[in-house]
Order: structure tokens, then C-alpha cells, then sequence
């Protein structure tokens, strides 16, 4: 079965806490673009969002997807994550047969 991304508790309380800082609320987009070192990678910024978009909510905070990235998300699961290296968004995506090591890129 076919489900849309999963946004964690931990990804939308980060989003709370950036908009506190800013005083700003802005929606998380996560998308998928061509390149990287295994085919495809992850793209994540705050944006506006656009007609098409799927849109995942909690708490007043959104992330976004649009339709040509939808396919390469499903059943992906979006977190934040805090380790030596630094504080991330990251994508665990059952779709990928391989990543890189820095978990940005990824391959179908």
C-alpha cells in the first residue's frame, strides 16, 4: 500500500522552534531533485506553498511536497535529528536501494 510521507512529532516541534525564534511560521518543503552522488537528492528549506502541494500538518506547522517529488516520498518517513555532526532534517526513505553517507543523497 501506497502511503504519503510521515512527518515525526520531534520534525514538527523543530518547526515550532524555528518559527519562536524567527516570529515567523513558514512552512518545510521536502523534495527530491536529480543530481547528488547517487542519483537523486534531498532538497529542504522553508517556502510558501503552492497550489498542487501535499500538505502535512500539526500544531499550526506544515511541511510540504509537491506532485513530482510525491512519488520518490511514499511511505518516507521526514525527522529531525541532532548528532555530533549537527542538527538536521533528514528523509528515511524505504524507497532508496542506496545512499551516501551524508544521507542527502540517494538512489532508486
Amino acid at each position: 500500500m501506497t502511503l504519503p510521507p510521515k512527518v515525526t512529532d520531534r520534525a514538527f516541534a523543530r518547526l515550532a522552534e524555528i518559527a519562536e525564534l524567527t516570529g515567523e511560521v513558514r512552512p518545510l518543503r521536502v523534495a527530491v531533485d536529480g543530481g547528488g552522488c547517487s542519483g537523486f537528492q534531498y532538497s529542504i528549506w522553508l517556502d510558501d506553498p503552492a497550489p498542487d502541494d501535499l500538505v502535512l500538518e500539526k500544531d499550526g506547522q506544515r511541511v510540504l511536497i509537491d506532485q513530482i517529488s510525491l512519488p520518490f516520498l511514499r511511505n518516507a518517513i521526514i525527522d529531525f535529528t541532532e548528532e555530533l555532526i549537527g542538527a538536521r532534517f533528514v528523509v528515511q526513505n524505504p524507497n532508496a536501494t542506496s545512499s551516501c553517507g551524508c544521507g542527502t543523497s540517494f538512489s532508486i
